[in-house]
């Protein structure tokens, strides 16, 4: 059959972030398929698995409205029966060498297998993911070649509030004060890939790593600097010097109580 399938799978909580994908994916495909399923296997003990908003009659109806054929929203016992026991790993070293892999042990396995799952179930011809989830889009390319699906993976950019903040399910978790902050998290990634444009054709990570520290501290309500760090565009491996290669300066910070994730892509 030379019939088109877009698959954008998502965990609910639908906004433009999603949305943006599932354009893309009716543009360009015969059939759209989206899939809503909080997936307990990537949430760790200390995660908001029973907090993640959930509103499935609003997110179907949003979905339909943006012509998706079919809506795939399967309940844990569907996905994980009583006897479960396969699960797909991170590629090697991944779950060890990134920072979120670290900040969040058996994370990555949880996607891989859910991922795979929903690959297996629908069968797409393209896969649909945001760039915000930087780790998440390079781990689903890897996966995707090394155990042969046949299907490409489309990354589109993160989709952003009017001040920067990063589209996320997990801002309606912010209070006021801690939303009118939050903008601090792409403002220091921004100062960052400024100082990046000036140091040619080497810029060292811990020159990038200072600027956005700085900024973040001139914060009030950042409560915590998770981690900061410079990968591989391809690989997620770190680097401490970045080159002539694409690369990803990632960060976890926590807005009053809220962890947000953000990443800007630095190309010469």
């Amino acid at each position: 059959s030379n019939i088109t399938v877009g698959f954008v799978p998502t965990m609910g909580a639908l906004h433009e972030g999603h949305l943006s994908l599932v354009k893309e994916a009716r543009q360009n495909n015969d059939v759209v398929v989206a899939s809503i399923f909080v997936n307990p296997t990537q949430f760790g003990a200390n995660d908001d698995l029973d907090k993640y908003p959930r509103q499935l009659t609003r997110d179907t109806e949003l979905l339909k409205s943006l012509g998706v054929d079919h809506v795939f929203a399967p309940t844990n016992e569907i996905m994980y029966g009583p006897n479960f026991a396969t699960y797909v790993n991170a590629p090697e070293g991944f779950e060890e060498h990134t920072e979120e892999g670290k900040a969040r042990p058996g994370h990555f396995r949880g996607v891989a297998t859910v991922v795979t799952k929903l690959f297996n179930i629908v069968q797409p011809t393209r896969a649909y993911f945001g760039q915000k989830d930087a780790a998440q889009c390079v781990m689903i390319r890897r996966m995707v070649q090394d155990l042969n699906f046949p299907l490409e993976v489309v990354v589109l950019d993160t989709v952003r509030e009017f001040d920067g903040l990063a589209m996320s399910s997990r801002n309606a978790y912010l209070n006021d004060e801690a939303r009118r902050a939050a903008p601090i998290v792409y403002a220091a990634l921004c100062a960052a890939k400024d100082l990046y444009a000036l140091t040619s054709p080497t810029t060292s990570f811990r020159m990038l790593e200072e600027t956005v520290k700085q900024v973040l501290k001139s914060e009030p309500q950042v409560t915590e600097i998770e981690y900061i760090v410079c990968d591989s565009y391809d690989t997620m491996k770190p680097l401490t010097v970045i080159r002539e290669e694409p690369a990803v300066l990632s960060l976890a910070v926590r807005i009053g109580s809220v962890r947000l994730i953000d990443n800007i892509i630095l190309r010469r």
